[in-house]
């Protein structure tokens, strides 16, 4: 029982997937809406009663069941953001305070690329470029926990300089704000985009292409050209 049972579990968790009742008196699983479908699973009593024990099952408009999901929580990453859990961060303030600031408490799509690997098996990034992309995210996160400061790294202040973000020159968000301006003049105007997209917004690769309007894989090249140029800016590897 215990195969056909994770069998069961694995058919009711795709997409259109959903368990009819049947005239012998069984239960059926169909991978499409309709009865027309062929049964991909036929199950007895004992099984469908298990079913709804773990993982539970809904009625279905239709007629049937379908697998019970548990709608998405505020803790779930967005389709476009893998591994990202909007939440807060401790951070030390200039003052000494320590007070909360919003964060990325999940996986960042840089280490999720990270992941990776090519048809041969080889990683898609080098520990160094890894390392590059999570300081920028880390910098720019800290940039933006300041009053007022947007994603305009190019309009922050210089030193002594009069500013439109309201931050004292010593403020911990302005200085590493001036740190992310400084790395991405580094990798230049080309890269600029998909660093914003991917390290700052927390963009998925793909979503990042469709958003500047890049071929497909096109976005991957110029990711992996920008982490290898950050990397050497941050004189990593």
């Amino acid at each position: 029982m215990t195969g056909r049972l994770q069998r069961a579990r694995a058919l009711l968790a795709r997409p259109d997937a959903w368990i009819g009742a049947e005239a012998s008196g069984g239960y059926a699983i169909r991978l499409a809406p309709t009865r027309r479908a062929r049964i991909n699973l036929l199950l007895d009593e004992a099984l469908f009663r298990a079913l709804i024990e773990q993982p539970g099952l809904r009625a279905r408009t239709a007629g049937g069941w379908t697998l019970r999901r548990e709608p998405a929580s505020a803790n779930t990453p967005s389709p476009g953001r893998p591994g990202v859990i909007d939440g807060t961060r401790p951070l030390m303030q200039p003052d000494g305070r320590v007070a909360l600031h919003p964060a990325n408490l999940g996986e960042t799509p840089i280490a999720w690329l990270a992941r990776r690997r090519d048809a041969q098996g080889r990683p898609w990034l080098t520990p160094a470029q890894v390392a590059a992309g999570e300081r920028l995210t880390r910098e720019a996160e800290a940039a933006l926990s300041g009053p007022s400061l947007t994603m305009r790294w190019d309009a922050l202040p210089r030193a002594g300089g009069g500013s439109s973000a309201r931050v004292e020159p010593g403020d911990r968000a302005l200085s590493a704000g001036r740190r992310v301006a400084r790395a991405l003049d580094a990798c230049g105007p080309r890269l600029r985009g998909i660093f914003q997209q991917v390290c700052i917004q927390g963009s998925a690769l793909s979503l990042a292409e469709r958003e500047l309007g890049l071929g497909r894989r096109r976005g991957k090249i110029l990711l992996q050209q920008g982490l290898q140029a950050l990397a050497d800016h941050y004189r990593i590897g």
